[in-house]
């Protein structure tokens, strides 16, 4: 099924002092080969303080900016242009692009032409390869046990069914998100987010679909720094699996996770911290990993303020 040529669509891309990755991923965008669509992209800015955004107001005139006045996260940040796009009723999909991807001239015409085939299809995710390595995959098809909380993803060839798609690109078409009381979950702030809204839309009947023909360019870790020993990352990452678990597993998933979890993961952890790390062991990162675990136990969600 072709694209209706009544149909727009908004791309998102939320920014956060990211002056050194956006630029080259708007510059992709305008190579994106348009078919029977309308497109619009919004920059939203995450209180930046690096002069981004009076960049792109004088090289891409075409590019709609909002402004948040302080650092929502990843999660409230796209909301803020989430619910823009929807306010004003003429969108189709929304697609949540992250600022450290490049993308391919036919990225967004496959895209939605794969979810336009089937009504039942809520939201689309193209092959996340390495940037440096562009026939490496960093996330295919993604999945998650609910026994023992780890996501894992099946690097197929050719689109499939999946639980979640990686939030650095998702298209997601505007009656699977009118079927929502909330969009991205702000209670992670970054992390988990994108896992938790296809479990949403999966649970309202949609399918989520793994599209591997089209590869997303992805600076792995450019702005977040999950791949180092970076303070946000352990606790984010860390936490907010508890709070995945809390929200979408049973009762049985649950008992089994956290025993398993206290009572094998923290150990596990300090052990790679004296063992394995800078060869002696970090304190900081163990009271901050452990500060992740009880703040996941009692599900307190939101920002922190510092990493101490």
């Amino acid at each position: 099924m072709e694209p209706c040529k009544k149909m727009k669509v908004f791309i998102i891309i939320l920014n956060w002092n990211g002056k050194e990755f956006i630029l080259e991923c708007l510059d992709s965008l305008k190579k994106l080969q348009i078919t029977n669509y309308k497109l619009q992209i919004i920059v939203v800015d995450n209180a930046s303080t690096d002069g981004l955004v009076g960049l792109v107001e004088q090289r891409y005139k075409e590019v709609k900016i909002l402004r948040n006045k302080n650092n929502l996260g990843f999660a409230e940040g796209n909301n803020v242009g989430i619910r823009k796009v929807l306010e004003e009723g003429k969108s189709s999909y929304v697609l949540s692009l992250n600022n450290d991807t490049i993308v391919e001239p036919n990225f967004l015409n496959e895209l939605v032409k794969t979810a336009e085939s089937d009504s039942k299809i809520g939201i689309v995710g193209p092959r996340t390869v390495f940037y440096e390595q562009p026939n490496k995959t960093v996330i295919g098809a993604a999945f998650i046990n609910l026994w023992l909380g780890k996501t894992y993803s099946k690097d197929k060839t050719n689109p499939s069914e999946c639980d979640f798609v990686t939030g650095c690109a998702i298209l997601i078409k505007k009656s699977a998100l009118e079927k929502l009381n909330y969009f991205f979950d702000n209670a992670y702030f970054t992390y988990y987010e994108d896992t938790d809204l296809c479990f949403r839309i999966k649970k309202r009947g949609f399918k989520i679909i793994y599209y591997p023909k089209i590869k997303l360019k992805h600076k792995v870790g450019a702005t977040t720094a999950i791949g180092e020993r970076n303070p946000p990352a352990i606790y984010y990452y860390i936490r907010n699996r508890f709070l995945f678990m809390h929200k979408y597993a049973n009762i049985y998933q649950k008992i089994f996770f956290f025993s398993v979890y206290l009572i094998i993961g923290i150990p596990a952890f300090i052990l790679r911290s004296i063992f394995f790390w800078n060869k002696g062991i970090n304190k900081r990162e163990i009271k901050l990993y452990l500060r992740a675990v009880k703040d996941g136990l009692r599900i307190r969600g939101g920002k922190i303020i510092d990493y101490k």
